[in-house]
């Protein structure tokens, strides 16, 4: 099943002949050339993303933002993963001719990981936002394995919200599809989307303002250009496929506005957004003194976390254990 025609989408009790005769004139070749493009984006978001993976598994000492940004590599690498098949299936249907079934339940996945990655970019935010707000609980009180508890909450509540979604609404069992329960749903995930997208917003805007116009300056570092272009690359290009996924298409008459291609770019836009994560932590990190450096991927990614605004202070910390400055620190 092509995950841009959602499945409480072509249930067959209620689905018209507009709705086919629309799906029809969508398979063209801007189609196909729009599924040959997100595959490639795919596969390049993949590759940077399980680079991330490997890196911070293997090689970087974690910390609380390290967590975080490891189990959103993961969430997009998920993504990515099971949207290259679609996109592959449809390539070879379309051109080669070449059939092959993937099991309607892999949509799931696709909502999970998407839901599951949304919520870490929106921790992630909250955690950085709470960092310059209080720096002293942060650093003090701040219990050790916060975000590792965080992220395992909020990978089974993704996980719950898809399995509701999936059992109502025919991604799970195809002959079963409950309109009623699978709309409410929906509308319920359409909630939960709108309210992080104003954590996001209302953190960004609370960091940003607590560091221009705070009584005393605090300077920006690589962390938090990190993170501020995370966000804004996420609500440009992220938000649009889970508001039109959820909401929009229970909307008719909007299919009549709207091209009929809008779903295909919405996914394609959340493929760039996923595949785009990985290219700013590297990009962040080579830049030094408004010039890029080439350096290892592993430099690179522990330079775009650092919390350090100086490049001597970088040097000076990296050479520390992450667990001695806080307690130095804090006993000050």
């Amino acid at each position: 099943m092509d995950p841009t025609i959602p499945a409480w989408s072509t249930d067959n009790t209620t689905m018209n002949e507009t709705y086919y005769a629309e799906n029809l004139h969508c398979i063209d070749s801007n189609r196909i050339i729009l599924n040959i493009i997100r595959a490639g984006v795919d596969v390049v978001g993949m590759v940077g993303n399980a680079i991330v993976l490997w890196l911070l598994s293997f090689y970087i000492q974690r910390n609380a933002i390290s967590v975080y940004v490891l189990n959103l590599a993961g969430a997009d690498f998920l993504f990515l993963s099971f949207l290259t098949v679609y996109s592959l299936q449809y390539i070879l249907l379309h051109i080669y001719d070449i059939t092959f079934y993937t099991p309607i339940y892999l949509d799931n996945v696709i909502i999970f990981a998407y839901l599951a990655g949304m919520c870490i970019i929106a921790a992630i935010s909250a955690e950085r936002c709470l960092s310059v707000l209080w720096p002293i609980w942060y650093r003090c009180k701040r219990p050790r394995h916060l975000s590792a508890v965080i992220c395992a909450l909020l990978w089974a509540f993704s996980l719950l919200l898809t399995l509701l979604l999936g059992n109502d609404c025919g991604l799970l069992v195809i002959r079963y599809y409950n309109h009623s329960l699978c709309r409410s749903y929906s509308f319920i995930t359409v909630a939960f989307v709108i309210v992080l997208s104003v954590v996001l917003c209302g953190s960004s805007l609370a960091l940003l303002v607590r560091i221009f116009c705070g009584s005393q300056r605090i300077p920006v570092t690589r962390l938090c250009v990190t993170i501020t272009i995370t966000v804004l690359v996420f609500l440009f290009f992220g938000l649009p496929f889970g508001i039109y996924w959820f909401l929009l298409q229970w909307f008719e008459e909007l299919h009549k506005v709207f091209p009929c291609h809008i779903l295909q770019m919405t996914t394609f836009l959340s493929c760039v957004n996923s595949c785009a994560n990985p290219i700013i932590y590297f990009l962040v990190g080579s830049v030094r003194h408004r010039r890029f450096k080439r350096q290892t991927l592993k430099s690179l990614l522990q330079r775009a976390m650092q919390d350090t605004p100086e490049e001597e202070g970088e040097e000076r910390d990296s050479s520390r254990n992450p667990g001695e400055q806080e307690t130095v620190w804090c006993s000050s």
